[in-house]
């Protein structure tokens, strides 16, 4: 099912900016048992980019009507919200730019993402690098090249997913992901505020150490750190949180604190 400013549709024009020069955000969120999952998270992601980017921030209630119509009967699924600055301008000017496009789907579950909490998941480690982009780091943007590229690099060697370093070798994330590692009581992240994804679930994660005993810190770390962790996982809306098994030759057999994460997820689920 396909919606386009509150219309059903499968159509957008072919100047819509978001098309053309990817002008625009989005947020890919699950849907269980009609339910919108970890809705505020997104919400506050959609005005982050809306602030940063200037777009115009939809009526949230108008938003939430509009998903939830298509949630109905949907016991698990994920929609996508993307936002676009709409048709209009010359080059990349925005001026003449009157009506932004609100384009909402709804699409299968990515089902192995069931299989991979339950059984964990082994990393590989991409050649390709991140470049730095301070104007849009930690945003969801519509420019999604890397990630495309680095996809294709996955797919070749054989991972079910990987982790991605920046131009100075400091650990970022996963291709799809967000990536935490734990050494004793202490839970690191990396420092996003140069080029990364900030996702949703990065953010309930975080949130949750306080109450769990844990002290977090947000790093710039080589790889070679990060391969000294007790525990690895990474997450994202829609797997939620993965233990990691192995990343290249080295195994990682603890996965307490992503166990819990995932019993936290099960019975408070964030709506």
């Amino acid at each position: 099912m396909w919606m386009l400013n509150g219309v059903e549709t499968n159509t957008i024009s072919v100047m819509d900016r978001g098309l053309m020069l990817g002008d625009g955000c989005f947020t890919t969120l699950q849907i269980r048992d009609s339910a919108l999952q970890l809705w505020p998270y997104h919400w506050q992601r959609l005005v982050e980019c809306c602030q940063r980017l200037q777009l115009l921030l939809p009526a949230q209630d108008v938003l939430v009507s509009h998903l939830k119509t298509m949630a109905t009967g949907h016991h698990l699924a994920c929609a996508k919200v993307v936002l676009t600055r709409g048709s209009g301008g010359r080059g990349y000017s925005s001026h003449g730019c009157n009506q932004q496009s609100e384009l909402l789907t709804i699409q299968p579950f990515p089902e192995h993402y069931l299989q991979w909490r339950q059984q964990g998941v082994k990393l590989g480690v991409c050649q390709q690098r991140l470049g730095s982009s301070s104007m849009l780091a930690g945003l969801k943007t519509l420019n999604r090249l890397e990630q495309v590229l680095l996809k294709d690099e996955i797919e070749r060697s054989g991972w079910p997913e990987a982790i991605v370093l920046n131009e100075g070798g400091s650990v970022i994330e996963g291709v799809t992901a967000n990536l935490f590692w734990r050494r004793d009581c202490v839970l690191y992240t990396p420092d996003l505020s140069r080029c990364g994804v900030r996702g949703v679930m990065r953010a309930w994660v975080m949130e949750q150490m306080a109450a769990l005993g844990l002290r977090i810190e947000v790093v710039a770390e080589p790889l070679s750190s990060m391969m000294k962790a007790d525990e690895v996982f990474i997450t994202n809306a829609l797997m939620e949180v993965v233990p990691v098994t192995g990343i290249n030759d080295a195994e990682y057999p603890d996965h307490a604190l992503a166990r819990q994460l995932q019993g936290l997820l099960a019975t408070s689920p964030v709506t």
